[in-house]
């Protein structure tokens, strides 16, 4: 693995019984990217994720993360990787401060650092004044601060997550958006999961995923020049095409009982 990649797959593959989940994926993750997986829900993300974190052993295949391997070094990893799922892993019966904490002792973060730290969290997630909220009663943008807050509380190299925006409003996805961009700036490898592709346009790169394999990699523009498309919607949809040999379309007239009761209205 060269000293300039975070992330490196080759071949990966998970096989649940006779279903195949992900089939021979390579990645090339290099330190300081945002680089964004994109496809539809039941693509293999979660499932690449997973093995990348060392919490699901592939069933075949190599990878290494940050230098560590994900068969041999899984401690490793999950002790230098900050991950964030679209489920947040918060304690709802926990306040905000007390989240923060928990996640803290976890990592066995010296006393020294640790309230410092957390306060920087509070402000960087504009928690300040919300400390003593229990997480239950935060909204679903502040909740998505908060465990993005709990994910950097070790100072992790590299942060994966896992549809982090989903279900959150318009302006907590801006938001969220510009704190991963402030993280970048700062040497943060960011792997991130996700079906917007206003998203997946933000990345440095992108993987389209679909049907556990991936379709193409390359920079947003290089995608979109390379198919001739308007934008990465229109890209990805021409390989979905491609891929699976029909036309990505819904037909309104195959619906017989909306046409029946229109034309019965119109009679």
């Amino acid at each position: 693995m060269g000293e300039g990649m975070a992330i490196v797959t080759t071949n990966l593959t998970k096989r649940f019984k006779d279903f195949t989940a992900v089939s021979g994926i390579d990645l090339e993750v290099s330190r300081g990217q945002i680089y964004g997986l994109l496809g539809p829900n039941g693509a293999g993300k979660s499932t690449t994720i997973r093995m990348i974190c060392g919490v699901l052993t592939p069933s075949e295949g190599e990878g290494k993360v940050l230098g560590y391997d994900i068969y041999t070094q899984t401690e490793n990893i999950k002790q230098s990787i900050g991950y964030m799922s679209q489920r947040f892993s918060l304690y709802e019966d926990l306040t905000v401060w007390e989240n923060l904490d928990f996640y803290a002792s976890i990592y066995s973060l010296a006393n020294t650092v640790k309230k410092d730290r957390m306060t920087e969290l509070v402000r960087m997630a504009g928690l300040e004044r919300k400390e003593r909220v229990l997480a239950a009663h935060l909204s679903g943008g502040w909740k998505q601060r908060l465990a993005l807050g709990c994910a950097l509380v070790h100072k992790p190299r590299l942060l994966i997550l896992d549809e982090p925006t989903a279900g959150v409003d318009p302006v907590s996805r801006r938001i969220f958006w510009e704190l991963i961009f402030r993280l970048a700036e700062q040497g943060v490898t960011i792997l991130v999961t996700t079906h917007y592709m206003d998203e997946a346009e933000s990345c440095d790169r992108v993987a389209f995923i679909f049907g556990g394999k991936v379709l193409a990699v390359g920079t947003p523009s290089e995608l979109i020049e390379r198919r001739r498309g308007k934008n990465l919607e229109d890209v990805f949809i021409s390989y979905v095409e491609e891929q699976t040999g029909q036309k990505v379309s819904s037909s309104f007239n195959e619906m017989k009982f909306i046409r029946e009761g229109q034309e019965g209205e119109n009679a």
